[in-house]
């Protein structure tokens, strides 16, 4: 590589027109620019030595050239530059379409610091999205001293990067560009114009880093805090990284911990080198580069080996040039397939994905059972009163069916007793309902129940919103059972008569003639209006008397059916009735919220790649 005195003079792009700064070029290029009426679309200028005669120095002389398209030649106007971003295509739209409405679906659900790192990658990827296609910005990072400027300056062919033993020798991002249209990605880098470079220009060597973002780094463990944050900034934009590492600090702590261990699912996108390699002798240079891809492997991080997709690890000496041209075959390569800021936004949703698994996965089966739905159900319609609403019902019937069919004398009697008795009027059956304090605590008991069911095995912020949807439909389901309880009960009045009711009538009424009859005909034996003869009718008389018995039991047997099944219409209405109310109420909020959980489980799983 050539020293200092006799490199290639290297452009800077100045904000503004007519700043200057160092290493910026003299006014022969500005003034065959403006002659030529040129505009560069993103502001960087290369000059290449073309000569060495000249004006100052014996036999030097400072040539000029200008280069602006991709392809080496002079760009063509400004007006003809098109739009050079490009939509994402396949698994990776899908996905990201996924995010999006897994996001938009859990904004109420899941607090917004759960959900930023998503919305970050929603950002980013819209952003990216709107910039070069055709470029791959590509970050050299490392630490003090591990030689990452000067592999910088081997790959550009030009001492663009200062090195040195001064540490920290470069304090902010420097960037170099193998073409045209890159300003935009620089912009979002927040790269100024004066450190916005372009290498060596010409020569074929250049084509196979066509559309290269070489972004130099500060060091990751510079003792100024600014450096590392610029560090971490730029990192999370790029789209692939070359981690430069040297034989003294490869498992330093603060690299494996803080950037590869996390980092370890854009594996794809990553480059790891072992920098001078010279200064290892003999076998230790494998035996170190052994143990990186150990500790590469400790910290999750797949090796790119035997053809599978992963990191590259590769052995190499900037200062000598070992291993850098290989190293420049696999970063071209790399370039020219065009996929990297897919690779990295695809890692970034992937890393999205790990850190919202505990907020998204479930553990085991959730929903809420049958089983679960009626035994609610059960609860309710014990705290209304419905089975002791049904019994009363029951006995109200079979009230009715013994006055009904009971002897006339028996019913006499009882009206006798009622007209006896203040108040004793006959009062409709009344509705059985629990104390109120009983109740309502049944109703908040099933309810709390029921929600628990529901919540069990979700993550935690779907658990805690079906529970408050069951809350907030528990407001006010005590006061809607005790109306239910009146309004659902059995009809006031008397219930309705089966078909048999009337000739059980008739019977009784018949052994009441019988008794009357045998009655009179024993008096008129007595009186001698009749002629004497006892046994007839006393045989006539205990018929009836026996009979009217006999018919009200056989009447009674009879009634026990129908007034069951009135008990149970009675008791089902009411169940029916409560069960509605706690469904409307508490069962449908739930369900909702466990229909929400399952549609942003499924976003979640084509988010993860579950479904690919």
């Amino acid at each position: 590589m050539a020293d200092a005195t006799d490199a290639t003079d290297v452009t800077t792009l100045t904000d503004e027109p007519g700043e200057t700064g160092a290493g910026r070029s003299t006014g022969v290029a500005d003034t065959d620019a403006d002659a030529a009426g040129r505009r560069w679309d993103d502001g960087l200028i290369a000059r290449h030595a073309a000569g060495r005669k000249g004006a100052g120095a014996p036999g030097v002389t400072v040539g000029v050239a200008a280069i602006d398209g991709d392809d080496g030649t002079a760009s063509a106007p400004a007006d003809a530059h098109q739009p050079i971003g490009g939509a994402y295509e396949g698994p990776l739209r899908v996905r990201l379409d996924a995010l999006r409405e897994l996001v938009g679906l859990s904004r109420t659900r899941i607090d917004g610091t759960t959900l930023a790192e998503a919305g970050r990658v929603l950002d980013e990827a819209s952003t990216r999205q709107r910039l070069s296609s055709r470029h791959t910005v590509v970050a050299i990072a490392g630490a003090t001293g591990s030689g990452k400027s000067t592999l910088f300056n081997a790959l550009a062919e030009v001492p663009i990067s200062e090195t040195g033993l001064r540490r920290p020798t470069t304090s902010a991002p420097i960037a170099c560009v193998w073409s045209e249209g890159a300003a935009g990605l620089l912009d979002r880098l927040a790269i100024p114009g004066r450190l916005r470079r372009r290498p060596l220009a010409g020569g074929d060597g250049d084509e196979e880093l066509k559309g290269l973002v070489l972004i130099d780094l500060p060091d990751h463990d510079s003792a100024v805090v600014a450096h590392r944050d610029q560090v971490d900034r730029v990192l999370a934009l790029v789209d692939a990284v070359i981690w430069v590492v040297d034989p003294e600090k490869y498992a330093d702590a603060a690299l494996h911990e803080r950037y590869l261990r996390p980092l370890a699912g854009h594996a794809e996108i990553t480059f790891v080198v072992l920098n001078q390699i010279d200064r290892l002798p003999g076998e230790a240079a494998d035996q170190v580069l052994d143990d990186l891809r150990r500790l590469l492997d400790e910290d999750g991080m797949a090796l790119g080996e035997h053809g599978e997709p992963g990191a590259t690890v590769l052995p190499i000496s900037a200062l000598t040039g070992q291993g850098v041209g290989e190293l420049r075959e696999l970063v071209g390569r790399f370039v020219q397939e065009r996929d990297a800021a897919a690779r990295r936004l695809s890692a970034d949703v992937d890393a999205a994905a790990r850190r919202l698994r505990s907020v998204y996965v479930a553990d085991g089966r959730t929903g809420l059972g049958e089983r679960s739905r009626e035994e609610f159900a059960e609860r309710l319609a014990w705290a209304v009163g419905a089975v002791a609403t049904g019994e009363a019902a029951e006995r109200e019937w079979r009230r009715n069916a013994g006055r009904a069919c009971g002897t006339p004398w028996l019913r006499l009697w009882r009206w006798y007793e009622r007209t006896r008795t203040p108040g004793g009027a006959p009062q409709p059956a009344e509705v059985i309902v629990e104390d109120e304090l009983t109740a309502r605590q049944r109703v908040e008991q099933a309810v709390r129940t029921v929600a628990e069911e529901a919540a069990a095995g979700l993550p935690r912020p779907w658990a805690q919103a079906v529970r408050e949807a069951a809350v907030r439909g528990a407001v006010g389901l005590p006061e809607a059972l005790d109306e239910l309880a009146v309004t659902a009960g059995p009809p006031s009045g008397r219930p309705a008569r089966p078909a048999w009711w009337p000739a059980a009538v008739l019977a009784q009424a018949s052994m009441t003639l019988l008794q009357i009859y045998g009655g009179l005909w024993l008096v008129g034996q007595i009186i001698g209006v009749l002629p004497p003869g006892i046994i007839p009718p006393v045989l006539v008389m205990l018929a009836g008397i026996v009979g009217g018995p006999l018919v009200e039991w056989a009447c009674a047997a009879a009634a026990r059916g129908p007034a069951r099944r009135y008990g149970q219409d009675a008791e089902r209405r009411l169940r029916e009735a409560a069960a509605g109310c706690g469904r409307a109420k508490v069962l449908d909020p739930i369900a909702a919220e466990l229909m929400r959980y399952r549609e942003v489980r499924e976003q979640y799983s084509t988010v993860s790649g579950l479904t690919r």
